[in-house]
């Protein structure tokens, strides 16, 4: 009897001490594994395809190696991050038929620079975004800028100087690429703007005649002057009247 109680307490100590033992597990390990981190650094092909309404400026991306490029510095460094300004396929219909022909392949490659930004903004940021806002695009007189503000509705505005427009929804917008989609193509104004009118040339100057001054015309006689018609007819009546008197002066007078 004493035997039986002996193993009963020895299987009760046995229980106990495999009942603490699975008590002491984490309980991390009984939790569900949440979503895996994304691998490798964005690709903005790739997130403008998923968004479906933007393949007039995947293609543009794509003819002018923009894609390349940007998937290049956002996997060498992420440095300040990078934000795109991401304009729909309805967006590039409202433009006036011809407009991209009518680009040179350098001035396409700009266009599309002129879209992005080389820092990443959130909505929030672009508070206190400091104006005019720098692009990749860059011309002769320097970096291509639009500005940004954020009214009290929380609305972000985007100004060219040729065209606005208000931010969409963001694609994405996590360190270190930032998509947002925009209603109109954002046209810089060092491409599209109202150009100067070409100044007239200076009207040429008056050349001083050769010696330093202007000659001037004669304004009298000179003592060498041949005699006036009325002066020599004078002197020969003189000399007809010494040799043929009067009435030869008067017929010559």
């Amino acid at each position: 009897m004493a035997a039986a109680r002996t193993r009963t307490r020895s299987h009760l100590a046995a229980a106990a001490a495999a009942f603490l033992a699975l008590a002491a597990v984490p309980a991390v390990l009984c939790q569900a594994p949440g979503p895996a981190a994304p691998k490798g650094p964005p690709n903005v092909t790739a997130i403008l395809e998923k968004g479906g309404q933007y393949t007039t400026f995947i293609r543009l991306m794509k003819s002018t190696q923009q894609d390349t490029q940007l998937n290049s510095q956002l996997n060498n460094s992420f440095g300040s991050g990078y934000t795109v300004f991401a304009p729909t396929d309805n967006a590039f219909a409202s433009l006036k038929p011809g407009t991209l022909n009518k680009l040179s392949q350098q001035e396409q490659v700009s266009l599309v620079q002129f879209h992005v930004l080389p820092q990443f903004y959130t909505l929030d940021s672009f508070e206190t975004a400091s104006n005019p806002v720098r692009t990749q695009a860059s011309g002769s007189d320097g970096p291509y800028t639009l500005n940004i503000t954020a009214d009290s509705n929380s609305q972000v505005n985007v100004s060219t100087g040729v065209v606005a427009t208000r931010l969409g929804t963001p694609l994405r917008a996590t360190q270190p690429l930032a998509v947002y989609s925009v209603d109109t193509v954002l046209l810089p104004n060092d491409l599209f703007g109202v150009k100067p009118p070409a100044s007239a040339p200076p009207a040429p100057s008056k050349k001083p005649a050769k010696g330093g001054s202007v000659a001037e015309a004669p304004t009298g006689g000179s003592a060498d002057a041949p005699p006036s018609g009325a002066a020599a007819r004078a002197g020969l009546c003189s000399l007809a009247a010494l040799l043929l008197g009067a009435a030869a002066c008067s017929f010559l007078l």
